[in-house]
This record gives C-alpha cells, structure tokens and sequence, in this order.
C-alpha cells in the first residue's frame, strides 16, 4: 500500500511541476534575466539560514516550510511546488526529514547530507525497525559537513569562488560554537544530564555532548506515545529526581504535562519548560526576527535553557 501511495505522490508532483511550467509564470519572474539574481529555494529555515550566511545577497531565498512548522508531516502546497520549479536550486535535508514531500525534492533538488557516511549517521528503533536519525544538525561538526556541500552548490551556481571563504570563516564560527557548548553542558553535574523532550530529536545532540536523551516518541513526531511509555518515562523522571523536562516549539506542550502528570501521580515532582521563549527548538528555528533565528542563535538558546533548568 505505501508503494502504491508513493507512486501516486509522484504522479501527482510530475503534473503539478508541469502545471507550473506552463502558466507562465515562476518564482523568479519578472524584470530582465540579466538582473535578476539565481534563486535558491530550501525546504526548512535551517537550510534558509545557511544559504543566507554564505552567500548573502547575492540569490534570492525561498523557503518551502515555514519557520515553527513540523517538516516531519508537512504536506507541499502548489505555491511550494511552484517555488520548487521556479527554482535555480532546490537545497533539502534528506535522511527522510521532509517525509510527506520526498518525492518532490527528489526530483531536482539536492540533498545537503549526500555526502555523509554510514559513520556519520545515527541508527534509531522506530516501531521495531531501524532508521536513520535525520536531526544531524545539533551535531556541529555534522553541519560543517553540511555546509561545506551547500557551500560548493552557491559556487557552482554563482560563480563566486568567495563563498568558499565565507564558508571557512562560518564553520570556524561553528567550531567555537561547539567548544562553548560543550562547556556549558560538562557544568552541569553529571548524575543530572538528562534532557527529556517530546520527540526523539537530539540523540545526536546527546552524543555529541555528553547528556542522556529520553523522549516518549519516535525520531518523527508523527508517532504516538503510549500510555505505558509515558508510565516508563514517569518512572525514570522520578527515579533520577530529574527537575525539569522541555517543550519544543513544534510539537503541543500538552504532551508533556501528560507526562508531568504521571510522575505526580508516581509520588514525584517535575517542571515542564515551556512557554514562549522557553520552549527547545528542535525541526526549525524561530521566525525572522525573534530569538533562535539563525542556527547558532538557536544552538545558544537551547544550551542555556538545558543548563539553567537542569544545574
């Protein structure tokens, strides 16, 4: 059944790129060829952020799925298979992040993580089978990788061999980013480094750094959590007098409460985080404007939220 979906979605994009393609119309109409700059459409804001760090001004950046919205189940809309097709370059994740639009982003775009290796990824349980981790981004050095791939597509594009030093110059950046990380985590004792959230999103995160990871769902938020794994979760909280558990700003706090009420039941106390400003960033960064939005803005906040909550 699966495949028979998959076919169809693929069927459907094939028309729909082709509905694009003959209305005349794209995402980088309008005014003279010559001036108008190469467009560079991305599936997250992660991807938006990137693209703009390294070549700035010089391409236009159309982003598929919103800032704060779940890329685990989001469903492509025309106008995001039109900027697909208007596009000089489509840039996606891969590792079945952008699980319900593959399809789509297969067909002309790029993976940023085509050039990791098996070493580099993690393997997680989802209902009984193994899967790729997609969330490689809270491993710094995973994203320099990334970044060195993205770097050589805006060249290839451009034509502009500076990239290649504004990339360098960027992942320096990310190196202190990670060394300042690392530190802040290691203050925290370590019979208390464990962060539990929602979704299974920072098993990279936790590899990296040091902190055990527990979450109630799978590796997409599209899986449901049991009754008996937030009875286990419940368990470990108060077991491990663990003081605080974390929201994440694309998945319903609700979830968590579940969780806090069950350990209050279990005799023991907890305190979720949440709330705006107060929530982890997980599958995206915040909106233009607003705290967390770039990756090393967000990196920032999500370390000092697990480290003031759980010292």
């Amino acid at each position: 059944m699966k495949k028979i979906w998959k076919l169809l979605s693929v069927i459907v994009v094939a028309l729909a790129l082709g509905a694009c393609a003959s209305d005349g119309e794209s995402a980088s109409d309008g005014g003279d060829a010559a001036d108008k700059k190469p467009v560079v459409t991305v599936s997250t804001s992660f991807l938006r952020d990137m693209v703009e760090q390294l070549a700035g001004d010089q391409v236009t950046v159309e982003t598929i799925i919103p800032a704060g919205e779940d890329p685990h189940g989001y469903l492509a809309r025309p106008r995001d298979l039109k900027k697909i097709q208007g596009a000089d370059l489509v840039l996606y994740h891969g590792l079945h992040l952008e699980a319900q639009m593959v399809e789509a982003l297969e067909v002309t775009g790029v993976a940023v993580t085509k050039d990791f290796t098996d070493e580099d990824l993690t393997m997680v349980d989802q209902d009984g089978e193994s899967e790729v981790d997609p969330h490689f981004w809270f491993d710094i050095t995973l994203y320099q990788k990334a970044v060195a791939t993205v770097a050589a597509e805006l060249v290839t594009l451009t034509g502009d061999e500076s990239i290649n030093d504004t990339a360098t110059a960027y992942k320096e950046e990310l190196t202190e980013l990670d060394t300042w990380a690392q530190a802040a985590i290691d203050s925290i004792p370590e019979g208390q480094r464990y962060l539990i959230t929602p979704h299974d999103a920072f098993n990279y995160f936790s590899q990296r750094y040091g902190i055990e990871v527990v979450a109630p769902q799978g590796i997409s938020t599209q899986a449901e959590a049991s009754n008996a794994d937030i009875s286990t979760i419940a368990s470990f909280i108060v077991e491990n007098e663990v003081p605080a558990i974390f929201a994440e700003s694309t998945t319903d706090p609700a979830r968590m409460q579940r969780i806090q009420e069950a350990v209050n039941a279990d005799g023991g106390e907890v305190t979720v985080v949440s709330g705006e400003g107060q929530e982890l960033f997980s599958d995206s960064l915040a909106s233009e404007g607003q705290e967390g939005d770039t990756y090393i803005n967000m990196f920032k906040h999500n370390v000092n939220l697990i480290v003031s909550n759980l010292k």
